[in-house]
């Protein structure tokens, strides 16, 4: 795939993400309470880089073609809502699933189950229609939903399992970060009762 094909490929991935931005945004406040009121604390978005397409499915044994990026990757846009409180997630999730125009893919409570690494997330593939000058179509948009504390343990996870460790080194720090998992789990429930 060459620059040319995927910036073609892309623009109408970030127009769906830009439209899913606007609703959520909207939807994380409300109209009669107070701004502090709001539902989410911050909310960050990304575009996959080309490399990174091209890497995914050359993962998935595919050719990295803007066919196979379309036909087979569901994260090429993404956005990532960072709550104060668990019941915030929930909520807005809610809401999102209320929007009749939206069309709802695939989800993955990683709260309610967390991954064997203690990873903590709720995600949603959201299909956003884009409606053009001469058609519409629909494209997908991850949204992943996490606490602040689910989102630094997912950061430092990242960091530190990518940095390069040893096995044995690896095998220890993965106990260490199911250990720090589940005591960013107590903070989290410490906090939800001062809501």
């Amino acid at each position: 795939m060459n620059d040319t094909e995927y910036y073609k490929l892309v623009r109408p991935y970030e127009d769906a993400m830009n439209m899913l931005l606007i609703r959520i945004r909207v939807l994380g406040h409300s109209l009669y309470n107070k701004e502090e009121e709001q539902l989410y604390h911050t909310i960050q978005n990304r575009i996959k880089g080309k490399d990174s397409i091209e890497n995914k499915l050359l993962k998935k044994e595919l050719e990295p073609s803007v066919k196979n990026a379309k036909d087979y990757l569901r994260d090429i846009a993404g956005i990532r809502v960072i709550c104060l409180f668990l019941d915030d997630i929930y909520t807005l999730v809610e809401l999102l699933t209320r929007q009749s125009e939206l069309v709802f893919i695939k989800e993955k409570d990683y709260i309610k189950s967390p991954k064997k690494n203690g990873y903590r997330s709720y995600h949603l593939i959201i299909g956003v229609p884009v409606y053009c000058a001469d058609t519409m179509e629909i494209f997908p948009v991850e949204v992943q939903f996490r606490t602040m504390e689910m989102d630094l343990w997912a950061s430092m996870e990242h960091r530190i399992l990518y940095k390069g460790t040893t096995k044995m080194e690896s095998e220890k720090v993965k106990r260490e970060l199911m250990h720090y998992s589940e005591r960013l789990c107590e903070v989290e429930q410490y906090f939800e009762m001062f809501r």
